[in-house]
């Protein structure tokens, strides 16, 4: 039986992938007693998890990190913010608001912070804070740019708006996260 070049490689791929796939995204890194170093992606050295947006029109995500795996989510919508899970060579592994998600060629990534709005009507305020007038109104699924985040507002622009939203109504940045 002839045996193909890259074979030993692509079992090793086929355990990696194995094991990234039996690790879940969100769960949480075990303490050892002392505080443990945030973890970090083994490509790139960025924080593991992490938010970054769609570069493009269209991205499609696949079961695998390689572009013989099949598509199972074609993302169309320029700034999606996407929350990466893993690392595999030029490929990241996302996730979008709902969980639903696979791998990505890298260079479909942009690391221009996005945010969708979670709730529906969720007034965009002219200062960070309840009674502050109202800007305008952001219907559920809106994507809008991050331009800073404050531990309970975040300061968007949506098309031609500007103004601050409450984290809460917010996908795309973790709870304690600060943006300047």
């Amino acid at each position: 039986m002839a045996r193909r070049r890259g074979t030993a490689r692509a079992i090793a791929l086929v355990l990696m992938f194995g094991l990234m796939a039996g690790l879940g995204p969100s769960e949480p890194a075990r303490a050892t007693g002392a505080e443990s170093a945030p973890v970090r992606g083994p490509e790139t050295g960025l924080p593991m998890p992490r938010y970054v947006s769609l570069k493009s029109g269209e991205g499609r995500a696949r079961r695998g990190p390689n572009r013989t795996h099949r598509v199972d989510w074609i993302y169309t919508r320029r700034d999606m913010p996407l929350r990466v899970t893993a690392e595999f060579e030029h490929w990241r592994r996302v996730e979008d608001h709902e969980g639903q998600g696979g791998w990505m060629h890298y260079s479909l990534l942009s690391g221009v912070r996005t945010a969708m709005v979670t709730g529906d009507m969720v007034p965009m305020r002219s200062q960070p804070r309840p009674g502050a007038p109202e800007v305008a109104l952001l219907e559920h699924g809106v994507v809008a740019r991050i331009m800073s985040c404050e531990p309970d507002w975040c300061r968007l622009r949506a098309e031609n708006q500007r103004g601050w939203v409450e984290r809460s109504a917010l996908w795309g940045i973790d709870p304690h996260e600060i943006l300047d």
